[in-house]
Formats: C-alpha cells, structure tokens, sequence
C-alpha cells in the first residue's frame, strides 16, 4: 500500500497501490529543490504518536480511494499483540502529516523454527505530495529502523518497479513461499537485512489482521 506510486499494501499487486490514485482533493505545490523533491529541510519523519491518528486515517483513505479498509487495518495493526511490536513512521512537512509507513510482526514458517519478521504495509502518501520522493524516504526509514530492531526480513506485495530499487527484491526466487494463491508472484517481494541467515527460508505468514480485514492478494470478483 503505499502512494507515490509505491505500492507495499494489502491487496495491492502489483500495480494499484497506495499512493496511485490522486482524488479530488486540492492540489498543494509542497517546496521542492531544483530536482523536483521535497526540501528535505522542512520534510521530516517521525514515530507517529496518538496525535497523528486521525491525519494517518484519513490520509490512507485519499490516498488509497477505498473505503476506510487500508485505515482500519492500520488501526487492527496498532493494537495487534503477538510477534514484534509496531514500528510506525509519518513524514510530515510544515507540520502536516504527508505519508505514513508501518512496519509489523508476521512470521516466516522456516524448517528450523518459526522465525519472526515484519511486513511493510501499508504505504501511503497524500495525492498531492506523490512522485516528489516522500515515499522513497519513508521506506528507507523504514528499513533502517528494522534493521536496528534485528529482524531478518522483510516482505510486502506491491509493485516491483517501484520496489525493486529501494531495497526489495523477488521473494519466491530467493526461497520463499507465499502465504496466498492471489498474491501475483512478481509483486511478492522481500528486503534480506544483515540478521537474515541462509537456513531462513519458507512460508511467509501475515498476522491475523491482514486475514480479518481481507488484506491479502487481490480478489477475482468474477470468479
């Protein structure tokens, strides 16, 4: 799920994702260097706090043009208990809340054991800011933060040509399963960090919010 145009959100793939569809809303000329990029001067990311929620909830509704579904699993994310702690991030610019990323616990089915890691989903960035580069910054951050958290990997369904330079590569050709039939194989994708070690292969599985909130693959509606 993510705008801008990245897509890294459930039942996004490969191509429709969070931060695709600009809506009616207003266009804001956002300040932006001599390449067209936010300055990052005034653009800046932070963990959201209990204040953001309600700028985080409608902004993944602008950005993903659905019905709240994005935001409410947002909110299921937030409150889950099992697996890692939430690791959420806003960009915001001059004190508006631009984009949002979160990062949450799923679990790898490996031979070995059960071995914890996260998902990145969703991504969204408010259609007025898309393709300036606020989503690229965030799933850096992103990254980085799962990479002082040690955890091995992580995975999200979105668009390669969006992912694939920012840190993401294609899961099933480097040994995993995926967890849904209806997850188009190119857009499974995961990000190997320093803890991963080569015995850590097999099934990835999203936490039971993704299930609950129908936030998997893509569904056929004339099937």
């Amino acid at each position: 799920m993510t705008p801008d145009p990245s897509p890294g959100h459930p039942g996004t793939t490969p191509a429709p994702t969070a931060v695709t569809t600009p809506t009616a809303a207003t266009a804001v000329t956002a300040p932006t260097t001599a390449a067209g990029q936010p300055d990052p001067g005034r653009l800046g990311i932070r963990p959201e706090s209990a204040d953001d929620h309600l700028a985080v909830h409608a902004l993944h509704t602008r950005a993903f043009g659905d019905d709240g579904r994005v935001a409410r699993l947002v909110a299921a994310l937030r409150g889950a208990g099992a697996g890692p702690a939430p690791l959420s991030f806003v960009a915001v610019l001059d004190g508006t809340v631009v984009g949002h990323v979160l990062l949450s616990g799923c679990r790898l089915d490996a031979p070995r054991r059960i071995v914890d890691v996260l998902s990145l989903s969703p991504l969204g960035v408010l259609p007025e800011h898309q393709g300036r580069g606020v989503g690229t910054r965030l799933v850096r951050h992103a990254l980085a933060a799962a990479e002082e958290t040690g955890a091995p990997l992580v995975f999200l369904e979105g668009d390669p040509g969006y992912y694939r330079t920012r840190g993401f590569e294609p899961a099933v050709p480097a040994g995993f399963r995926s967890p849904s039939l209806r997850i188009p194989e190119p857009a499974f994708q995961v990000a190997r960090l320093s803890a991963h070690e080569p015995w850590m292969t097999g099934t990835f599985v999203y936490s039971e919010a993704f299930w609950a909130l129908d936030c998997v693959g893509l569904r056929d509606p004339e099937a």
